[in-house]
């Protein structure tokens, strides 16, 4: 291609063929979340109530997925390289419905692990790591509102996916609906990608540089991890991940003995809703903040949110401290990649962003576990909750520490 030639891309325009691949990774997120994150919860009770099993046992294959989508996820970038978006998407949504009905069909222990490990697969073809990889290759000035409403699908997935998935476990059995979530899934997004998803404009998917002596996906891992900016980013999203994923999985066990079982579960739908009002609002300035201030901030706010529902046991405060708490929440899955697109050389972009994304994965697998434990050994939320909060003022600490300085070429 003839640079001289070249006319950027309007990005803001309404007719910009990125915006249908926001769309795609709106829907894909949506099923991602659905039936990968939210749909655990759901899993976790059948399960339980078809088969016996204890829950430890059950739960320990949430924990496997968790661990091997990590390590999958981690490799996102170099499929994508590969095979191009189009074709890893439609794999991402098979395989997710292919772990759909598998889950459905578990009689035997051993089968749950087989089914999880079909589900970590995916989880890495409809997650985090892939739909802001995907639309990389699409946008650069607007890539921090096309992240924020792409992943609005996952809030959306667990706001309106899981109510779906349990009422139609009501009508048509576990196996049934398992079933039908995964024919729903695959007649929706496969027709989507073949449709919407093209070929991604050439100065984006290259990095807009000449990629002939681009550092190899190893170099930049090795590379990464000798970087402070890079290792400050991934640490302090990291702790702050395995405390959000820890607080909010017990969050209704600690509300329902405080206010209730009917308005700890509103609690919880008004932090999911707020996640959505604070990734659409942030999406429109996101871009031009500092990002790295602004995650600070975020992860300080948190930080008073989990105080105020330790110390405060009025209804409408706790309620209020939980809408505080996830206001932030979305943000903190989109501000990684935002990150990264500023400070490091944009051919190394989809291989930290996977980095980043495994990383995480990792850490916050082992948050519920660890709150619970917590709580056993002390008898009470505060020492968990407390600890929670350290691991947040820690991460606010950590995350202003930007090393070299922006724009590094790795």
């Amino acid at each position: 291609m003839d640079a001289s030639n070249f006319t950027p891309l309007d990005e803001s325009s309404i007719r910009y063929d990125g915006w249908r691949i926001v769309v795609v990774c709106f829907l894909l997120a949506t099923f991602g979340w659905g039936l990968g994150f939210y749909g655990q919860s759901v899993y976790v009770a059948e399960l339980q109530r078809l088969h016996g099993w204890p829950a430890s046992l059950i739960s320990s294959g949430t924990t496997f997925f968790y661990l091997f989508g990590a390590a999958l996820v981690a490799f996102v970038s170099e499929a994508i390289k590969a095979f191009g978006p189009r074709n890893c998407l439609i794999a991402g949504t098979l395989a997710m419905a292919a772990a759909a009905v598998s889950i459905g069909q578990v009689r035997e222990p051993w089968q749950l692990y087989l089914a999880n490990a079909v589900l970590a697969f995916g989880w890495a073809g409809t997650s985090l790591g892939i739909i802001t990889n995907t639309l990389g290759l699409w946008f650069d000035n607007k890539r921090g509102m096309a992240i924020s409403l792409a992943l609005n699908g996952a809030s959306f997935g667990g706001i309106v996916g899981v109510p779906l998935l349990v009422t139609a476990i009501g009508y048509f059995g576990f196996s049934g609906a398992m079933m039908a979530s995964a024919v729903v899934m695959v007649a929706l997004m496969v027709p989507a990608i073949l449709l919407l998803v093209g070929r991604p404009p050439l100065h984006l998917s290259t990095g807009g540089l000449d990629t002939a002596d681009a550092p190899s996906p190893t170099q930049i891992r090795a590379r990464a991890f000798r970087d402070i900016g890079f290792l400050s980013v991934s640490s302090a999203f990291a702790l702050v991940l395995f405390a959000q994923v820890g607080f909010i999985v017990h969050l209704i066990a600690f509300l329902d003995s405080v206010i209730g079982r009917q308005r700890a579960a509103i609690a919880v739908a008004l932090l999911t809703a707020m996640a959505v009002v604070g990734r659409v609002l942030f999406s429109f300035v996101i871009d031009r903040m500092n990002q790295r201030l602004a995650s600070s901030l975020s992860f300080v706010s948190q930080a008073v949110a989990l105080l105020i529902v330790i110390n405060v046991h009025n209804d409408y405060v706790l309620i209020a401290a939980c809408a505080l708490f996830g206001f932030s929440v979305g943000n903190l899955i989109t501000l990684p990649a935002l990150i990264v697109q500023r400070e490091f050389d944009p051919r190394s972009f989809g291989v930290l962003v996977s980095l980043i994304t495994a990383i995480n994965q990792i850490t916050y697998a082992f948050g519920p576990g660890v709150v619970g434990l917590l709580r056993d050994l002390s008898g009470s939320y505060a020492l968990p909750f407390y600890g929670c909060i350290a691991v947040e003022l820690t991460a606010a600490v950590l995350i202003m520490i930007r090393g070299r300085g922006p724009a590094r070429v790795q």
